[in-house]
């Protein structure tokens, strides 16, 4: 492995203690209760993509039909604003898809509640909290990737990209697009990994310099990957699968994995701490790590949580060679900093807000 996966390694300390369900509640030493219900209504908070969502929830609608599952969708940054401002009143049951990253920073302040999905052991350790019981636990995992359109790369006498550095090479100015990092999950790791590979104060001056080439930021995480593809940009500073699934429909299109190492995050499940657990949350959260769920998520992102993952599908090697080792901890601790510093120097460039 290029660089030693770190496991996530928390050092939080739980702001308050569990509240029972009702006087009848029977918790196992892992917060398992014998109230989950498979009946009911719930509501998740995800960042997945909308064909991502009305996929998965056919597998769960047709083992939980008496199940209702309000889905509130939206980007990294949105959903993890809104679980913050919502902290003391929460309205999500359960977060479905979102960065680990994000869930750390709700964890601190005491957001979570721990429960250990049935099946957690087959997660492996660096994929999911490390309490005793897990206060989110990873689906799969993501990647910074390059994706650049070879046609137009071809008719701009682009140089080769092979590393950060050749990001700056001033043929590619106002060809490159990014996401931004306040609202998409993609954005922020692959700012977070450009601080960390580069350290803090280097890191910046990088990400200045790339900006000078930057011709938009957008609030998607695929979406540079679909503008490289569709040609409105030479290239797009996405991730791997979003590329790779591009490349697999016809598009003209490379994905580059950058010699130093790629930034990344996880998906990741959790339980809304609140006064009263809505009982079918469990049932849910059961669910989005089963087999069947893991196969489904395998289909839009090869980097999967369980030990069983098998064949990578349209990569080259193994991408877990690829991945930076990644301080989770000071991403989370320094997610506010980031992204101020980052709105003050480069918002400018954003696009409009939809």
């Amino acid at each position: 492995m290029k660089k030693k996966l770190l496991s996530v390694l928390l050092s939080v300390t739980v702001l308050a203690s569990a509240l029972s369900f009702t006087a009848c509640s029977d918790k196992d030493k892992n917060g398992n209760t014998d109230e989950k219900a498979t009946e009911g209504e719930l509501t998740v908070y995800t960042a997945l993509e909308d064909e991502q969502v009305s996929t998965y929830l056919e597998d769960f609608n047709k083992k939980y039909p008496d199940i209702k599952v309000n889905v509130v969708r939206e980007s990294t940054g949105i959903i993890t604003a809104k679980l913050i401002a919502e902290k003391d009143n929460p309205q999500a049951d359960v977060v479905w898809g979102t960065a680990a990253s994000s869930m750390m920073v709700l964890d601190d302040q005491g957001g979570l509640k721990g429960y250990a999905p049935e099946g957690v052991e087959r997660i492996l350790p660096e994929f999911k909290s490390d309490k005793d019981t897990p206060t989110w636990v990873g689906i799969d995992a993501w990647e910074t990737a390059i994706v650049v359109n070879t046609e137009e790369a071809e008719k701009l006498n682009l140089p080769e990209i092979k590393s950060y550095d050749d990001l700056l090479d001033p043929a590619f100015k106002g060809h490159i697009v990014m996401s931004n990092p306040n609202s998409s999950g993609t954005g922020f790791l692959t700012v977070s990994a450009v601080l960390q590979l580069m350290g803090e104060d280097e890191g910046w001056e990088y990400l200045d310099k790339l900006d000078e080439n930057i011709a938009m930021y957008t609030h998607s995480g695929s979406k540079p990957a679909k503008m490289a593809s569709s040609g409105e940009c030479a290239v797009g500073i996405s991730f791997g699968y979003a590329g790779l699934s591009q490349k697999e429909d016809g598009a003209p299109v490379e994905v580059i994995f950058l010699e130093e190492g790629s930034g990344w995050d996880l998906e990741a499940n959790a339980l809304i701490n609140k006064d009263e657990i809505n009982p079918v949350a469990y049932t849910f959260l059961d669910w989005a790590i089963s087999d069947s769920a893991m196969a489904l998520y395998k289909e839009n992102y090869p980097i999967i949580t369980t030990n069983d993952v098998g064949e990578y599908e349209g990569y080259e090697g193994d991408p877990l060679e690829q991945l930076i080792e990644n301080d989770f901890s000071w991403a989370a601790s320094s997610r506010d900093d980031i992204l101020k510093t980052w709105m003050e120097k480069y918002d400018a460039k954003s696009e409009a807000e939809e």
